[in-house]
This record gives structure tokens, sequence and C-alpha cells, in this order.
């Protein structure tokens, strides 16, 4: 046990020292993250020791500490097909234990991931060491620290167009490393796209190309000389370089250096097998074609014209210019006095910046206006001498000429607002909609409530549930929408109902409570024996018959709309209230006195009776003061002879309790 704590002791001091360590090396922290596919196996042959940046752990008990990314790798990918993602890690020495957690980092930086444990949708931190990851033999989606417990955890699903991070973490103090491969789910996380090269400009000198791929390729599949690429039509490629590469493993810009500035002309720059034997490669080993190819036109340098402005939306506040070439933030002044906009109202600029901040140029230029433009109408933005003593100069130093100018237009704001007029009836309610579809709307979108949908301008709803609806309506003129919600009662909800003892005495007031819903009720009462009322609340006395008798009471109720409801009960009205209790039964089904009860008992409440034989059994017992005992327990005939009984109930009147005993004789 002493060996057992000190190895234990001597590894925890071991992995606390390592967490001090930063990671410095590519694919050790989430921003520079290896980029995966799906169908490849990826080997990390050793581990080097770093890591410690504490990680929330949703679901995990704290008391087991705090969990850390000890010597980790990071792994990205992007899932193409919805699906189950399944993967295994092969450690390289099965007394290792490798632990791992997935993340959803979608639109998110990569580095929440120690701030957010929300971003975690599956993980497995199980002391046991050897085989890990994600298969149909895991049972949990969450594996937190410690042991025994399971090292494959149940397949997460994966989302179509969602961004993953896979952090593989070693705990053991050790560099041996692991293989890892995916496989077993349904999600795909391979991209099938064909690489191409999207884009190609030069730069102001001409002695350079920047290069834009349509995806991410491996940096490692670049050479530094460039040979993946030849310019025909002149011009020696001496460079290449990946954007990002310095960090990272993937890149879809490539800057290209040329041994000399290029003569005005035209150009078109070819894809070759490079001297590492191959042309840029995806992280699926798909290769940029050689038949890829794009045109240049190198032109004499000349100012930078407007270009276009980018679509408006409906009552803009802002305006965003498009450049073909990069504009210097340095030449914008930053109150918008460059700019002024002309058109069929006025307009005040209020400010220019940079749409990309904190660079030294930007192909967008935001324009700030002093308030939303919300009428209808055509303008232009002109390029004026702002106050900074110039126009907009571009990233090769040349100033546009003032009087450039691009157009635009806007249309009205719309509002959703609308009326309606309700039409009451007995079993359907019609409530009619109006919008007036100014200002250009050409577009309805109602939902009116009980599963009704319109998109007509004027529709019409038919009701049958009587209560609050809620109504919306989407309107747009092609340019604006707007959303206006209402709700509103339908007040002709009817409900006939009353309650009344069902069990009544002759010659009493029989209780009744008038539980009717309605606007503006009258009240037409029918008790069965002649009696009618037109009260809300009456209070009927039955005669009393000659034996118990049944009576059916009717109440119709009439609402100030002229509809009808109508409710029924039945009650029973006994020719005597006194209770009473035979002293002897003759259970010989002849239809007389066949079996013992209570007589008469009407307003007995909580009502109990209990039979016993002479030895103390209980051979009946019964809740309802209508039942009787016939004689049998189980279906078999008790014996002639003298039973004891008990009752016990409360008055309904009194509500005092009552209890009562006595014998009574069973002739056979």
């Amino acid at each position: 046990m002493q060996l057992r704590f000190l190895a234990s002791l001597l590894l925890l001091l071991t992995t606390t020292g390592l967490r001090a360590q930063t990671c410095t090396t590519p694919g050790q922290t989430p921003a520079t993250a290896f980029p995966v596919c799906g169908t490849s196996t990826f080997a990390q042959s050793t581990v080097p020791l770093c890591g410690g940046t504490p990680l929330p752990s949703p679901g995990c008990n704290p008391n087991q500490g705090v969990l850390t990314d000890v010597n980790p790798f990071w792994y990205k990918f992007t899932c193409f097909q919805s699906g189950t993602l399944g993967f295994l890690i092969t450690p390289n020495n099965m007394s290792s234990d490798y632990d791992w957690e997935l993340y959803d980092v979608t639109g998110r930086n990569p580095n929440d991931v120690f701030t957010d444990g929300s971003l975690v949708i599956s993980k497995n931190w199980s002391g046991e060491t050897g085989l890990t990851g994600a298969s149909s033999a895991g049972t949990q989606q969450f594996v937190c620290g410690g042991t025994p417990n399971p090292r494959f955890s149940r397949m997460p699903n994966l989302i179509q167009g969602h961004n993953y991070l896979l952090l593989i973490s070693h705990f053991t103090p050790t560099q041996y490393g692991y293989g890892l491969s995916f496989g077993g789910g349904t999600a795909v996380i391979t991209d099938t796209t064909t690489p191409r090269l999207r884009s190609l400009e030069a730069s102001c000198a001409g002695d350079q190309l920047r290069v834009k791929l349509n995806k991410k390729m491996k940096c490692s599949s670049l050479t530094g000389s460039g040979s993946e690429f030849v310019l025909a039509g002149g011009g020696a490629i001496v460079s290449a370089t990946g954007i990002g590469c310095s960090n990272g493993f993937d890149t879809d810009s490539i800057l290209l250096q040329l041994a000399a500035p290029l003569a005005a002309g035209n150009y078109t720059l070819q894809v070759r097998a490079g001297t590492d034997g191959n042309t840029l490669l995806d992280y699926c080993d798909q290769s940029l074609a050689t038949t890829e190819s794009l045109p240049i036109t190198i032109t004499p340098r000349v100012p930078t014209r407007m270009d276009s402005i980018a679509p408006v939306a409906c009552a803009p506040r802002e305006l965003r210019l498009v450049f073909k070439r990069l504009m210097s933030c340095v030449s914008v002044a930053p109150n918008g006095s460059d700019f002024r906009v002309a058109g069929t109202y006025p307009v005040t600029v209020t400010g220019a910046t940079c749409a990309d901040a904190g660079t030294a140029g930007s192909k967008v230029i935001v324009l700030s206006l002093s308030a939303p433009l919300q009428r209808a109408g055509a303008f232009q933005v002109i390029l004026q001498r702002g106050t900074d003593g110039n126009t907009l100069i571009d990233e090769c130093g040349e100033e546009t000429p003032a009087g450039q100018n691009v157009s635009f237009s806007v249309k009205d704001t719309v509002n959703a607002d609308f009326t309606y007029t309700i039409g009451y009836g007995c079993q359907r309610d019609t409530v009619r909609y109006l919008h007036p579809g100014a200002n250009g709307v050409d577009s309805w979108k109602w939902t009116l409530d009980e599963g009704q949908e319109s998109t007509l301008q004027n529709p019409t709803g038919i009701y049958a549930q009587f209560n609050t609806k809620a109504v919306e309506l989407v309107v747009s003129n092609g340019f604006c929408n707007d959303t206006a919600r209402a709700s509103f009662e339908l007040i002709n909800f009817l409900k006939a109902d009353f309650s009344i003892f069902e069990d009544n005495c002759p010659e009493e007031t029989v209780p009744v409570v008038n539980s009717s819903v309605g606007r503006g009720l009258r009240y037409a009462w029918d008790f069965g024996d002649g009696q009618t009322s037109t009260q809300q609340t009456p209070v009927p006395v039955y005669a009393g018959p000659v034996r118990e008798t049944p009576y059916w009471v009717r109440l119709q109720v009439t609402d100030s709309f002229g509809c009808t409801a109508e409710a029924r009960k039945r009650i029973v009205v006994y020719n005597s209230c006194y209770v009473d209790v035979p002293n002897a039964f003759t259970p010989n089904n002849d239809g007389k006195n066949d079996r013992f009860r209570i007589l008469n008992a009407v307003k007995a409440v909580d009502f109990e009776l209990m039979v016993y034989n002479r030895w103390g059994q209980v051979v009946f017992q019964t809740n309802n003061w209508k039942a009787g005992w016939d004689g049998r327990v189980n279906g078999i005939d008790q014996g002639a002879g003298v039973y004891v009984w008990f009752a016990r109930y409360t008055d309904r009147d009194t509500r005092k309790p009552v209890f009562r005993k006595g014998t009574m004789t069973l002739i056979r």
C-alpha cells in the first residue's frame, strides 16, 4: 500500500511540474490545431511534455480535481454530412493513459474551449490505460476521470457545416506517441471538394503575385521556391510563402515572389508538379490539378476607381463601398468628409472607416449616416477631397480623383400593423383581418392561430375555440419587411354546468352550485318534478315520494349572443333519511332482504362499514353505504348465525362524526 501511494504521489508531482510548461509546438494549442481527414490515420510518434491549462469539466465532480490539457495535441475538422463520429486512439505503449475531449467551436474563437464548458459535446477522461475513443461499444457521452471508468464513449452526433476541435491529452508523463483513426460512425468529415485556383492579383510594383485557393491546402506540400507554379508570358518565380504557415499547417493564400517586376502585358499562372513530386495537397491528399491556371493582365499604374456599393439593406444607417484594390486606411478621413451623398432627400455622412479594423489597407470602406434612410429614393455617393487634404489613396500610392461616384437606391420602410373585426357565432367565430398594403407591400405572411395561415392581404380566420388568440403578420415590399403581433380574446365561450347532491332527502333544500360560464347569461332550470326556475342559483325542495325516486335536473343557459348550452344531472330523492340498520337478512336470492346494509344513509360522508364473524375475522368491508354484504367471503357462503357490525361516518349537515355498532343475524 505504501509503495502504491508513493508511486501515485510521484506521478502527481511529475505531472504537476509539467503543467507549468507552455506549449510551443504547432498542433499543441487550439489555434494551431492539425487539420484532419476522415480517411487518413494520423501517427504522432512523440508527445512533447507541456500544457496544464485548466479546462471546464461539465458534469464531472469538482472534488476529483481540475482537468487540464496535459501534453496535448489538438485536431480540427468540419462536418460535411451530419451523423455520428467514431474514432480510435491507439497508444504506442498500451500502459499509456490517453484522454480526449471533443468541442463544437462553430463561430467561436478556438481558445474559448478553456472558458466555455458548453462547447463540449463528448469526452473521456477515464483513468484506465490502453485504447480509447468513441464507438458503438460506448454507453456514456461524457466519461469523467477515475477508475474503473469505461475507456470508450458513445459516438457523438455531428452537424453538417459545424466546425470541431478534438483534444487528445496524454496524462501519463512519457513521450510515447499514438495513432488516431476515424471510422464506425455515419458522419462525413472528409472534404471532397476538388482543389481549384480561385483568384490572382499582382502587387502594385508588379513583383509579387497573390494566389487565392478555394480551400485550405497543406503548408508542407508547398515548396519554398514556388516550384509548383510557372508564369507563362515571362517572369520568373523565385519563392513562395503560404500565408499563416509560419504557425499553422494549412493555407488558402500564397504569395509568389518574382525575380523582377512584370512589364505591362498578359500572363498566365499555371500549376505543375513541384520539386517535391506533387502540386499542392489538401488534408486528404487530393492534389491541385496541373490543368489549373489563371490569367492576369498587368496594366500601367492608374488610380483605383470607385467600384461598387454592397447591397443596401432596409433603412440603412451605413453604406459599404467596395474597391478592387486595397485602399490605405490612413487616407480615409474619420469624419467622413471624403464623401457626400446626393439624391432624393438630404443625407449626411458622419464618419468613415476601414471595414477591416486594425489593418493598413482594406477593400471595403464603411460610411456612417446621420439617420437611417427610411423613405424611398435614388442616391449617389460622391468622392471629394476631405478635411485630411486628399480623397482616397490606394495601396500603390495612387489617389482616386474627386468626383468618382456610385449609385444606389432604397425603398420605403413598411409597417405590418393591422386591424381586425370579430363576428361572433354560436359554433364558430369569424375574424376578418385588414392590412392597408402601403409603401409597396406585396407580400403578406399571416399566422392566425388554431393552425391557420394565409398569404392574402386581408384574410379571414375561422375559430372553434373561444379563448385568447395570438396573431402575427410579416409584410415585405421586396426590400424592407416588418412584423406585427396582436392578441385578443373571443369572449363568447359558453358552458352550462352545475353540481348537485346525487342523494337527497324529502322536504329538504337540495343544494345547487351553478358553475356555468358565459357572457350575460340567462338561466332555465327544470327539476324533473314539475318545478322550474330562472334564478342563477335556485333552491329546490322535493316532496317525499312513496319510495326512492330518480329525477333528471336540467339547466339551459343562453348568453348575450343568443347562443344556448345545456347540462343534465341525475339525482335520487329518498322517502326517508332516517338511518336504520336491520337486525337480520336472508341471502337466498328471492329479491327480499338479500343483503345486509345500512339504510337511508343519505347524509353519510366518509362512510365505512365493517362486519366481523364470531372469531373476530373481517368478512365484509365497504365505503359505500349503498353496498351490502351478500353473506359470502370470496364466493363461499358463510354459516348462519350472529355477526357483529361497526359503522363510522360524518353527518353531511352537522359535520359531526357518528359511530354505531351492533349485531345482526344471517338466516339461511
